[in-house]
């Protein structure tokens, strides 16, 4: 088994990335635990004080979990994996039954920033993008996808996204063993990546 961590900044392309790894494997040898489905429930704060939790912050994640659920997944164990709903800013009733793969790939924008978690990877990648073109992509998705004004979604990227980014995700380029430039654009570097995954799982 190998426990791959993809980190980057919103809308770099670890989506992409992640997709193309995925489509190189043979069907059912991948399992993709999102940090997203690992924020902390929060169904003991006020509603109207919920809308000011800050998702890009580490505190925002339960990182013993997400820790605990890798250590079983490497055992052979299976896992129950949460469903965070943004909507309610709650973790809900129902899980997804993940069983052990021979890659698993942890996907977040802060998956390299528990030193706990790292320990446990086999390999740590960074997807690294311009900023101009992360705030495009984040405004076509948070417009179209969310609901959400243009206006909005840039006065939350210079007020919340920037400063988060430059003072916990970058920082994780310092640990990561490789780095993928240009997103999900980067083909060769895809490639490389792919090649060296299925080197490690045997084929």
């Amino acid at each position: 088994m190998i426990i791959i961590g993809i980190a980057g900044g919103t809308g770099s392309g670890k989506t992409t990335v992640v997709r193309e790894i995925v489509a190189s494997l043979p069907e059912g040898e991948v399992a993709v635990l999102p940090l997203d489905s690992y924020y902390k429930d929060s169904s003991h704060v006020p509603v109207e004080e919920r809308q000011s939790i800050n998702f890009d912050h580490p505190n925002a994640f339960d990182w013993d979990l997400l820790s605990e659920h890798i250590s079983m997944l490497r055992r052979g164990e299976a896992i129950e994996q949460p469903v965070y709903s943004f909507l309610t800013c709650t973790r809900q009733p129902e899980t997804i039954h993940i069983e052990p793969r021979k890659v698993v790939i942890i996907e977040g924008i802060l998956a390299l920033s528990d030193k706990q978690l790292c320990d446990l990877m086999d390999l740590r990648i960074f997807v690294d993008a311009d900023p101009d073109d992360r705030l495009i992509r984040v405004i076509q998705r948070d417009v179209i996808e969310r609901g959400r004004t243009a206006e909005a979604v840039m006065e939350r990227y210079e007020k919340v996204l920037k400063p988060m980014h430059l003072e916990f995700i970058e920082p994780a380029k310092r640990i990561a063993d490789l780095i993928v430039p240009q997103g999900g654009h980067n083909r060769k570097a895809i490639e490389i990546l792919k090649m060296y995954i299925e080197k490690i799982v045997g084929r």
